[in-house]
């Protein structure tokens, strides 16, 4: 934790270096290596249709291998329902029973009965028995390639096909609120599916506009960094005054509602006395409520002005240095568009391990079950449709029938799913830390470039962002990959204690309940911590070319020797950053807003007509939000990068002409620090 020593050698970011936490470096290459065969596994067991295409009672794909689309869940009452992919489906009501009498009824029916119904004289009931037709069918809705009850609500009245009550096949009456549970979810994603392709329609007229907000947002972000330059120091003077006028007017508030109390019945009575109550409004009618509300803001505005008169050196050094940073940027602006790269590059890992997941979920095979109606020792075992109806089970239980039940399997491999997508996981918080810290690293690279020119930016190189990525990749993948890795690790733990919670939700054990919620706090802490120390020591590699450890303890100590400049700075910036992005989504909100409401005269007729006019502008506010945040975490990046170097630079020289100081001519005045010898940077 000691100070830095005088290098005389010493002129910015380190070009001889060497590679460093190799064994992490040779860890993620073969941990990638292993997510690529995972990969390729999960690709060639998987099948997301799956996921999309429903299948019939033997476990076909509907739509698929020469089968139609859809999916009619005519159920008998027995397990499992038999299901049958049919090219529409059924439009009325009617039972096999009604049906099997009449030729032209039949004939419809058959749409709806297995490819092994024939119609070759069989009874009724050998039919149903034999699960070759459904027992009923039940007027029905396409939705999502199967079909669900065509539910409606008249006058109050719930309705399916215009009839209240329905026929089960059985002879029996039924009320189609009975279907109703049943087909709720289902209405609620038709409902969802119409509102969507709403959306879609509002998009699709609307979307050329959409882009240009967004573009005015960049534009915007991009004005109010080099603004920052001029307007930094009045913005949190302004900020500062607000606060103290604020704070004031609450204690004048406070002090006439305590003088206009006096001599009111009741309004004397002590907090103790009264004890407490649930109508919070009974408070304000006592003085000594406004009392304590006047004495608190009174300690808040006293703690202010005495942290302005003992931190104002402190506060101006932040502001400078902000100011700095605009500099900066502005001889790096290539900065600005590195943050599409490292978007990219997360949306690489989101891609893969989405895919990869979807894959494993679907690597599961056909499970086949014995069912059958009467006592048979076989029920419930797995059977091979194939080979079923020459076995010993049909001879035994000449009912029993093989059919799907599901997807799943009992090889090493299905057995070991769960263990693959815990790494799948495992591996995409790796690989995105690792891009997050990439960027980090390269951005640090190239802005504390700038602070270490004595010469602004005569001495820069060429292209700086570029030299920095490229030592960052060369040399220090490594590093990069022991920081991310520890981040990934607590980030998985966090994930699993989240698991645990939402499976504990139905539990009563409080104990547990507590010790989660506790356990969720420490490593939601620990993360921030550890966010807050890979930043920094990311920013220390970029400098030095050192190890991960080395440039974690370097940057820790070097902060804590200077803790109350770190505590001003933080929220100085945040501040700022906080009001550039409330005045460029504000003010691009409400322009859309006004926009696409029609309420500009003068574009009235350009404004597009829309089925709901907050889709796009919700999307431009979102979209504005994304981009002044990645402008502000390039901004945010080079304020910690030149806040570090500055400390740097007051601990390792002096002004002389052996030891100048590299900090801009502004910071100099600022401190009362000269450079003997030397002509002004």
């Amino acid at each position: 934790g000691t100070p830095q020593k005088h290098d005389p050698t010493f002129k910015g970011p380190i070009y001889d270096r060497g590679c460093t936490d190799i064994i992490c470096c040779v860890l993620l290459v073969v941990a990638i290596v292993g997510y690529v065969v995972v990969g390729v596994v999960a690709w060639t067991h998987g099948d997301p249709r799956k996921v999309i295409y429903p299948t019939d009672s033997r476990g076909q794909f509907c739509g698929q291998q020469g089968t139609p689309n859809e999916l009619s869940p005519a159920a008998l009452p027995c397990p499992p329902p038999i299901q049958i992919c049919v090219s529409k489906c059924p439009d009325r009501y009617m039972t096999y029973l009604t049906a099997y009498g009449n030729a032209a009824s039949l004939e419809y029916y058959r749409n709806f009965c297995t490819a092994e119904f024939k119609d070759s004289g069989k009874a009724p009931i050998e039919v149903l028995k034999d699960r070759e037709c459904p027992a009923m069918l039940i007027p029905s809705t396409p939705l999502a390639r199967r079909c669900f009850p065509a539910i409606e609500a008249k006058k109050g009245v719930i309705m399916v096909g215009n009839e209240t009550t329905y026929d089960d096949g059985l002879g029996h009456r039924r009320n189609v609120t009975e279907l109703l549970e049943g087909a709720k979810k289902a209405n609620v994603v038709l409902e969802a599916r119409q509102l969507a392709m709403k959306i879609f329609e509002d998009y699709t007229v609307s979307w050329y506009w959409i882009i240009i907000g967004l573009v005015i947002a960049m534009v915007a972000s991009l004005i109010f960094i080099v603004l920052l330059r001029f307007l930094a120091g009045i913005m949190v003077w302004v900020m500062i005054v607000m606060v103290i006028l604020v704070l004031g007017y609450g204690i004048f508030h406070c002090y006439m509602e305590y003088a206009k109390l006096k001599g009111e019945a009741g309004s004397d009575v002590s907090l103790t006395d009264l004890g407490f109550q649930t109508d919070l409004r009974v408070y304000l009618h006592l003085r000594q409520t406004w009392l304590a509300f006047m004495i608190i803001l009174c300690v808040l505005e006293l703690v202010i002005v005495l942290l302005l008169i003992f931190l104002r050196k402190r506060i101006l050094i932040a502001i400078a240095l902000i100011k700095e940073a605009s500099r900066a940027v502005g001889h790096v602006m290539s900065s600005l568009l590195f943050p599409l790269c490292t978007f990219f590059l997360l949306c690489l890992c989101i891609a893969y391990w989405a895919s990869t997941a979807v894959f494993l979920s679907t690597s599961n095979e056909a499970v086949y079950k014995v069912f059958n109606e009467s006592t048979c020792p076989f029920s419930g075992q797995t059977c091979n449709p194939e080979t079923f109806n020459t076995s010993n089970v049909t001879k035994l239980c000449p009912d029993a029938q093989c059919l799907f039940a599901f997807y799943g399997g009992e090889t090493a491999y299905h057995k070991y799913l769960i263990v693959l997508q815990f790494f799948n996981v495992f591996m995409f918080f790796w690989l995105a830390n690792f891009v997050i810290a990439l960027g980090q690293v390269t951005l640090a690279g190239a802005f504390a470039s700038y602070y270490w020119a004595f010469k602004k930016p005569d001495d820069m190189p060429a292209f700086p962002l570029f030299s920095a990525f490229g030592r960052a990749l060369r040399y220090h993948t490594g590093s990069l990959a022991f920081g991310s890795l520890v981040l990934a690790i607590v980030q998985v733990i966090r994930v699993i204690l989240e698991y645990l919670d939402h499976r504990l939700k139905a539990a009563e054990n409080k104990f547990a309940k507590f010790l989660l919620s506790c356990l969720k706090c420490c490593f939601w802490c620990l993360e921030k911590f550890i966010k807050f120390l890979n930043r920094n020591a990311y920013i220390m590699i970029a400098i030095y070319g050192t190890n991960f450890c080395t440039s974690a303890r370097n940057a820790f100590f070097l902060l804590m020797r200077n803790i109350i400049r770190v505590a001003v700075l933080d929220k100085v910036t945040d501040f700022l950053f906080f009001l550039g992005k409330l005045l460029i989504v504000g003010s691009v909100g409400i322009l859309a807003f006004f926009f696409f409401t029609q309420r500009i005269k003068l574009v009235q007729d350009t404004a597009p007509s829309l089925n709901y006019y907050w889709v796009p502008i919700l999307t431009v506010i979102v979209g504005s939000y994304l981009i002044a945040h990645g402008f502000f975490s390039v901004y945010g990046m080079c304020v910690d990068t030149l806040f570090l170097c500055f400390l740097e630079d007051l601990e390792r020289n002096d002004g002389s002409a052996e030891k100048p100081y590299f900090m801009s001519q502004d910071l100099r005045k600022l401190l009362k620090k000269t450079n003997k010898g030397q002509p002004d940077a």
